[in-house]
Parts: C-alpha cells; structure tokens; sequence
C-alpha cells in the first residue's frame, strides 16, 4: 500500500523529482498575438483556424460561426492571406517580422535584467508557436516559482489581453505545481508609453521632406457590439489619442483616430482607416501619415495594411505624400516601455 507522501514506485518517484522544481527564479513571459509558421496554405490554414476559433475573437454562436469558418473562410482566406505575408515574410529567418520582433524584445529584455541572475525571461505567441502552455511549462522547468506575465497590447480588450490571460490560467489549471503570477495591466496612458511613442513620431517626421497635413493614429478595430457589452478598447484607444495629441500639440483636425482591418459583416469601431484615407485623398488633402500605437511590433497589419495598402489608396484617390511610421518594435524606446513595465511588476519579488 502506497501514501501521499510514499510513491509507489522508483519510476513514480524519478517522475515526481523530475517535474519538481528548482527554487527561486522569477519567470518574465512576453506574450504577443501569434503568427503563422509559413505563408503557404496549409501553415496559413492551422494559424487562422486557431485564431478564428477563439470563443473571445468570435463571440458568435458556433453553430452558426463554424459553418461559416469550415466551410467558406479556411478554404478562401489562407491563399489570400498566404499572399499578403508574402510581401513582408522575412526571408533570411524565414518567419514573420512579428516572431523576429517578439523574440529580440525578449533577447533585449533578458540582457537589461541580466544583473538579477534568479530572473528568466522567455516569450510565447497566443496563436500559433511558441505556444504559451509550451513556454510556461519550460519556464517553471527551469525553477520558477513566480512569473510576470506581460500581454504585449497597449489597450485592453478581450480579444486580445483576456485571450492571453484565458490561455495561460488554462495551462496552470493543468499543472499540481502552480507559481504565483502577475500580469501587466493595460499601459494605454502610462507616462513612459506616451512619452516614448510621441519622441518616435516627432523623429520619423523631423527626417522627412514634407510635413504631413494629417497624423492618422491607426487601431486595430473590434465589432461595435463587443464594446456597446463592455469591452474597454474604444475608451483606451481615444485616451491614448488624446494624450499623443496633446503632447504633440496638434489640433483636432490634424490629429484623427481611426480603425482598421475589420471581419466579417458587423458594423466595427468607426472611423474605418481605409475609408479615411480615401476621403482625405479626395478633399485635396496632399500629405499624411499613419502610425499604429496600438501595436507594440510591426506585423502584417501595419506592414501590408498600412505601409502597403493604405499607400495604394491614398496615392489612388490622389494622395501625393504618405509615410508608415514604424512600431516601437526592440528599439531602445520600445524597451524602455516594455523594461519600466516589467520592472514595476518585478517590484518586491527581484
């Protein structure tokens, strides 16, 4: 006869030592949205059947979401999708620039905490590989007994922040041994993020030959119903809209919010991003330029939706200038957001 405390084998008791873990580390996990590990049909099939599954991306009934996903999404947009992260794949790592940026945040973050030996830092992806339940797992492997989960979105919403914290609180629910955590709330009006992101914005136009007429801060949108239930995303998207244009003191009529790439056939936070450019084009208006601040790294909506696309549209409808500025990305300001926040969330632990 066994006991709790009496395995009832060596090869229980081997499996029980190797599964305990070290003491005293600290685990530090970025999470970012995901990507897929190819462009090709397939690669692209398995990403978006992941992301558009999810009960908080799609909130509608399965009953009548999954006959639309199966039967005419997955066979249609992994092609049209595919060709789109075609243009902005890179090819020397083979892999999304939003994996290359996710992994240098966590490189850069992991040498800025390097003088705290018992801190490890790691990244994961909600869709896609790494995969958080496979990185939380590593990390408590390796002796944490606590980490900070960070969500990398500046502005809370449920399809984005609670679909990560949703994933990782599954993974621990699998788990007998569970560390403490934390996880980085929202930053959409943190002095630092405002700060940061308007010194980026003031040196990308200073390096210019024109000075835009217009600064479109550009969102990624959500359906109008998930905020009218609650979501807090239009709300923070506006403050940080607010606060950049104060701090850059431009006027209402040359500072615009705007959101982008809607699904489906709901009726999305508005002003839509495409549409506003185009309108722009056509009231004679010559130069603008688009930012993203709510997109710690450049991905494909910003690097194709927007460098890309919303360039075609503007010049189109007979737009002269236009200019993406970049996402914050690994670049020293960048991490200097994301390295205050961390540190904050670190206070009393490290």
């Amino acid at each position: 006869m066994t006991t709790a405390s009496q395995p009832a084998s060596k090869a229980e008791a081997a499996q029980t030592a190797e599964h305990r873990p070290a003491a005293g580390k600290i685990g530090v996990l970025l999470v970012n949205l995901g990507t897929p590990d190819g462009t090709d049909y397939w690669p692209m099939r398995r990403y978006l059947r992941e992301f558009l599954s999810d009960r908080r991306v799609i909130e509608w009934p399965r009953a009548v979401w999954y006959p639309v996903l199966y039967g005419i999404v997955l066979s249609t947009r992994p092609k049209k999708s595919g060709a789109a992260y075609a243009k902005i794949w890179n090819r020397e790592r083979n892999e999304s620039p939003l994996r290359t940026f996710t992994r240098a945040q966590g490189e850069k973050l992991a040498a800025a905490l390097a003088a705290q030996d018992h801190v490890i830092v790691d990244w994961a992806m909600r869709y896609g590989a790494p995969s958080i339940e496979e990185v939380t797992k590593n990390l408590i492997a390796r002796g944490c007994e606590r980490i900070v989960m960070f969500p990398l979105y500046p502005q809370y919403s449920a399809t984005t922040t609670a679909t990560v914290n949703d994933k990782f609180f599954e993974t621990l629910m699998k788990l007998r041994f569970q560390p403490a955590i934390r996880t980085v709330p929202a930053y959409h009006d943190e002095p630092v993020y405002i700060d940061v992101l308007a010194r980026s914005i003031e040196r990308h136009l200073a390096g210019l030959d024109f000075e835009p007429d217009v600064l479109i801060a550009s969102y990624h949108g959500i359906p109008q119903s998930y905020a009218r239930r609650g979501d807090p995303y239009d709300r923070q998207c506006r403050e940080t809209s607010r606060l950049l244009r104060e701090r850059l003191g431009l006027s209402e009529d040359r500072f615009l919010t705007c959101f982008q790439s809607r699904f489906g056939p709901e009726e999305w936070l508005q002003p839509y991003t495409d549409k506003t450019v185009e309108r722009l084009a056509r009231e004679g208006v010559k130069s603008i330029a688009v930012f993203n601040p709510g997109f710690v790294s450049d991905c494909l909506e910003t690097l194709e939706e927007i460098a890309v696309e919303a360039s075609e549209t503007f010049h189109e409808a007979g737009g002269q200038n236009f200019t993406h500025i970049p996402c914050l990305n690994d670049g020293e300001e960048g991490m200097r957001v994301i390295e205050e926040l961390v540190r904050r969330e670190l206070s009393g632990w490290a």
